[in-house]
């Protein structure tokens, strides 16, 4: 029987294993699709598919760099006990090296890609699963690449819990790079300058704040003054050159930077299991249930 390209892909959903070990079961069982799932789970490959209903919301970011590229990620776990394991730790900076090398456009295509002779991304994932024993999975990454008169901003809070990777032109000083990116880290801005703010996204707060104003009472004729100046605050807070630098507040990111005769390109900053359902346990309740067994 032909295997086909959609019957890989549906079993590997139901499973969790790596596309070659799909197609090799489904040859083996000549295309029975159940046959072929017992055939992964006899021997061993779909032992990760166990877990693919917990939440796994826990986890680090990781950074590497090589050269002029560097790559930021985020690797989810179920526990946060787990990001302290040194398989974990390893298996960090392997996909932070593979992602580095291969450069792929997306979890996706880096999760088929060949990370040694005999693995898939995704199987060497399963296999960590297999031996670490919780849900593990590559969420995202952001590839950066640099000139030479640029440099890197890269910084890791918290063990991981957040991490922020920066762009700055017209230096190669990796310290202040970093300051920025601690930065970031700390007061979490959206966007590098009020020009990258869509103009929707600033009509939009106009209005709103156009409104608390005529319903605070304010006279018409003053109120178009007084929201151009609470938008002034509105940029504050989201873009990262109009906010108050953190390690010297009389002084705004823009002017710390362009003092050392620089600028940011970009940046990126992951905040481990953001927009993600965390599960919620009650721990009394857990505890009790243990008891009453």
């Amino acid at each position: 029987m032909a295997i086909t390209a959609q019957m890989v892909k549906e079993l590997r959903e139901k499973t969790g294993a790596g596309m070659m070990d799909c197609k090799k079961a489904l040859t083996q069982t000549d295309g029975d699709m159940e046959k072929a799932i017992d055939y992964l789970r006899e021997n061993g490959i779909a032992k990760a598919a166990k877990k693919a209903d917990r939440v796994a919301a826990e986890g680090s970011t990781f950074i590497a760099t090589e050269g002029d590229s560097a790559v930021l990620l985020e690797v989810n776990c179920e526990t946060d006990f787990v990001t302290k394991n040194d398989q974990f730790q390893s298996l960090l900076n392997e996909l932070a090296q593979h992602i580095l090398a291969n450069k792929p456009a997306s979890v996706e295509e880096a999760l088929d890609q060949k990370i040694n002779e005999e693995q898939t991304v995704g199987e060497y994932i399963n296999a960590a699963i297999a031996k670490i024993g919780e849900k593990i999975s590559l969420r995202r990454f952001a590839l950066v690449n640099k000139t030479e008169n640029q440099a890197f901003g890269a910084y890791i809070h918290g063990g991981g819990r957040i991490g922020v990777l920066a762009l700055l032109d017209g230096t190669t000083d990796a310290e202040l790079g970093k300051d920025v990116a601690m930065h970031v880290a700390a007061v979490n801005p959206r966007y590098v300058s009020r020009d990258a703010v869509a103009p929707e996204e600033v009509e939009r707060e106009r209005e709103v704040l156009k409104t608390q104003a005529l319903n605070e009472g304010k006279p018409e004729n003053i109120v178009e003054k007084m929201v151009e100046g609470r938008l002034g605050k509105f940029f504050e807070e989201i873009c990262l050159l109009e906010q108050s630098f953190i390690k010297d507040p009389d002084q705004k990111v823009k002017k710390y930077v362009t003092d050392k005769g620089a600028s940011v390109v970009n940046f990126v900053r992951y905040e481990v299991g953001e927009g993600m359902e965390k599960r919620e346990d009650n721990f009394v309740d857990e505890v009790m249930s243990q008891v009453k067994k």
